[in-house]
């Protein structure tokens, strides 16, 4: 069963806008309606997907990409719909081992993977062959295993200050604690580490499953761009704790995506990658990735 709400936004005057509809996507899998913001594709006939992940704290009745970034006036005019799921906040976006007293009946990757792929078919015309998805931080690392996890599905994937080494020592812990501070517990997402599901959702581990797709990787390593005072000590914005909350997030992220590159290289993947100094754990940086992964990575991918 199917259910869908569609509300549509009609471009106004000035910067273009994607023509946009919400849906409520019935999840079989998770007894539940989950909102998706669809961006429709411009032009006629079936169109590639683009599946767009938020990240930890993705609230249930929006997206960062959507409060955040320009994420609606930059696929205007683009062929191509591009699906922007609400919720999963401390999920890693997967199928979780056992129900959770605080998150509940989490079956992500089904949804995302075979749910909602089929009602993109049905209601917006979706070639369901050219397929990618990209996510940031949480949900970078929750893309890379959902293209490792579906080859024959994803033909790109991209994964902004993502951690690709998600079973190795510190960043098992990092993670477990990040689904802690939802109110999970992620012994019932992949079970008690380092058995249960932690290898197979460490996409360093599988990148074999990458060989012939377009990759993209970017992060930073934690250096506060001009446009960062906040997070600079020597600016008289600085502010500590944005520091504290933005920065080792970056520097843990560009260490993991760094030793997951060569790696993802020699599998054979078609690598496009964005590591440098500059660049903290915010939608500035991230809106900026997306548009350079979606013309160098996904669009030629893809066909859009």
């Amino acid at each position: 069963m199917i259910a869908a709400l569609c509300v549509v936004t009609v471009p106004g005057v000035g910067t273009a806008q994607a023509d946009t509809s919400l849906v409520y996507v019935h999840s079989a899998a998770m007894n539940k309606d989950i909102p998706v913001m669809v961006l429709k594709a411009a032009g006629g006939g079936p169109a590639p997907t683009f599946y767009l992940l938020d990240g930890l704290r993705a609230p249930d009745n929006d997206s960062g990409w959507l409060i955040n970034t320009d994420v609606v006036s930059f696929f205007a005019g683009k062929h191509v719909n591009v699906a922007i799921p609400f919720g999963g906040g401390g999920t890693f976006y997967s199928d979780w081992q056992r129900d959770d007293p605080r998150l509940g009946h989490v079956r992500w990757e089904t949804f995302l993977t075979n749910e909602l792929p089929a009602y993109m078919k049905s209601q917006f015309n979706s070639d369901g062959v050219n397929n990618a998805i990209a996510g940031l931080s949480m949900s970078g690392t929750s893309a890379l295993n959902l293209a490792t996890h579906r080859p024959d599905f994803y033909k790109a994937v991209a994964s902004y200050s993502g951690y690709p080494t998600a079973s190795s020592p510190g960043f098992a812990q990092g993670i477990q604690i990040s689904v802690g501070e939802m109110g999970g517990n992620a012994a019932n997402m992949w079970g008690i580490w380092p058995g249960g599901d932690w290898l197979r959702n460490d996409p360093l581990l599988n990148v074999g499953a990458l060989r012939g797709k377009a990759v993209y990787v970017s992060a930073g390593l934690g250096a506060p761009a001009p446009t960062d005072a906040s997070v600079n000590p020597a600016s008289r914005s600085f502010d500590p704790v944005r520091f504290a909350q933005l920065v080792p997030l970056e520097t843990a992220a560009g260490i993991s995506s760094q030793t997951f590159i060569p790696a993802v290289q020699l599998a054979g993947a078609k690598v496009q990658v964005n590591v440098t100094p500059v660049g903290i754990h915010w939608w500035n940086h991230w809106q900026d990735r997306l548009h350079e992964s979606w013309y160098g990575t996904i669009a030629p991918a893809i066909g859009a």
